[in-house]
């Protein structure tokens, strides 16, 4: 077996070097773990989408507003996510949310969201013949270019590792999902 940083590795390597100038809105930030900062718009819209369901102005929403308030955001929630947002912030089950529990839960999305962009600007850095998946040969180049030198069978032990459906070629489902696993980003 190869080290098992493998293709998030080279991931990295690729990211990195983009990063700079194609960081563009980001300011070309390093991602330095979990630490998200929200823009001043970002925090604004949040604050107005909260407002919007607070018409009492009690700085409380009522959970059963939560999933209306999170796709006014532009996110499509799913039942059983929304479920899992209530329950981590509704501990004593009141039915309200503050709006720091709202900042909290859209800051973590809103991270997941530039994250899932940025891996899917990765698997486009390697996929040059835009055929949609990482192809051994994507793969190859791509690791000539970051000056690794890895050898063909560990280039192909990368792709089987996220090879899920046996195609020998890795689509965006299983890049995005390798990536998530190595919790790179």
């Amino acid at each position: 077996t190869t080290n098992k940083t493998g293709m998030t590795g080279t991931t990295g390597g690729v990211t990195g070097g983009t990063g700079g100038g194609g960081g563009g809105g980001a300011g070309g930030r390093k991602k330095s773990g979990p630490k998200f900062e929200l823009s001043d718009e970002q925090r604004q819209d949040i604050k107005e989408a909260f407002d919007l369901f607070d018409s009492e102005g009690t700085g409380m929403i009522d959970t059963k507003e939560l999933k209306v308030a999170i796709r006014a955001l532009g996110f499509e929630p799913k039942k059983e996510e929304i479920k899992k947002m209530i329950a981590e912030i509704d501990k004593d089950g009141s039915g309200k949310i503050s709006f720091d529990d709202f900042l909290q839960l859209m800051t973590v999305k809103m991270a997941e969201k530039d994250s899932k962009e940025e891996i899917l600007k990765a698997f486009r850095l390697f996929d040059d013949d835009e055929t949609g998946t990482i192809s051994f040969k994507n793969l190859k180049r791509v690791a000539k270019e970051l000056g690794e030198n890895l050898t063909d069978e560990e280039l192909q032990e990368m792709i089987d590792e996220a090879d899920r459906d046996g195609d020998g070629e890795v689509n965006q489902e299983e890049f995005l999902r390798i990536m998530k696993k190595t919790s790179l980003y």
